[in-house]
This record gives structure tokens, C-alpha cells and sequence, in this order.
């Protein structure tokens, strides 16, 4: 038999959760809202800290990766466009070497609840995703 603890729901809005934090190894894509648009984004370890970014290359806005949760060099310390070979710093975004170089990834503001990683209350999840779709 359950418990009522068991069966209460999270103290978060499931729909601004990006994954689980002991899942996150390295980095990991995420979509959210609806509709044909959604939010496309990643989330990315950075030493110990997390940060979050919107899927698009500071150079020509393309997506970052061609293959899921592919986001990382190959030693696994910087994020690299897959389209242009640009390099970012993971820890802020900024655009390291490349043909984008002194621009920086969108980052998204991000909150830490109960072993997940969620898109902070105050990100619209909507307007994000229809300026940046």
C-alpha cells in the first residue's frame, strides 16, 4: 500500500523541468513547449555548477549539434558547433575561437529543485520559443 507522501505531486511545475540532475553527463538537449515551435535549448555541466543555453550558434543561428545531447569537444571542456567547428566556454557562453568569436551562446536561467534541473519561474517558456524557433 502507498503512502500519501509517495503519491504527492513534485513542488515544481513539471513542464520547466530540462532532466534530472544525476543524469546530466556532460550535456544534455531539451525541448519544451508546444506546438511545431518549441523552446530547443541544452543543458551543460560546468564544474560544478549547471548552465543552460538556447540550441543556436552565435554565427549563423544554426542548431549546435547534428547528433542528440552532442555538444562538447571531444575532451569534453568546451561546447563546439557541429556546422562551423566555434568553440564556447561552457561556464558563460562566450564564443572562444571561431567564426564567431567575442559573441556568446543565449543563456537561460536555470534553478535546482529536488535533483532536477528546471527553467527558472521567471523564463517565458512561449516567448523564448517563438523568438528563437
Amino acid at each position: 500500500m502507498r503512502s500519501d507522501a509517495m503519491c504527492k505531486p513534485p513542488p515544481f511545475d513539471l513542464a520547466r523541468v530540462l532532466c534530472r540532475l544525476d543524469e546530466l553527463d556532460g550535456a544534455r538537449e531539451f525541448r519544451l513547449g508546444g506546438g511545431e515551435w518549441p523552446l530547443r535549448g541544452f543543458v551543460v555541466r560546468s564544474g560544478e555548477g549547471v548552465r543552460a543555453y538556447v540550441n543556436r550558434c552565435a554565427h549563423r543561428q544554426y542548431p549546435l549539434n547534428h547528433l542528440p545531447h552532442q555538444f562538447l569537444t571531444q575532451d569534453r571542456s568546451l561546447i563546439q558547433c557541429s556546422m562551423h567547428g566555434a568553440i564556447f566556454d561552457k561556464a558563460t557562453g562566450y564564443c572562444v575561437a571561431g567564426p564567431c568569436a567575442g559573441r556568446s551562446l543565449i543563456g537561460l536561467p536555470l534553478r535546482i529543485e529536488s535533483g532536477y534541473v528546471l527553467l527558472a519561474d521567471e523564463v517565458d517558456i512561449e516567448l523564448l520559443a517563438a523568438r528563437y524557433a
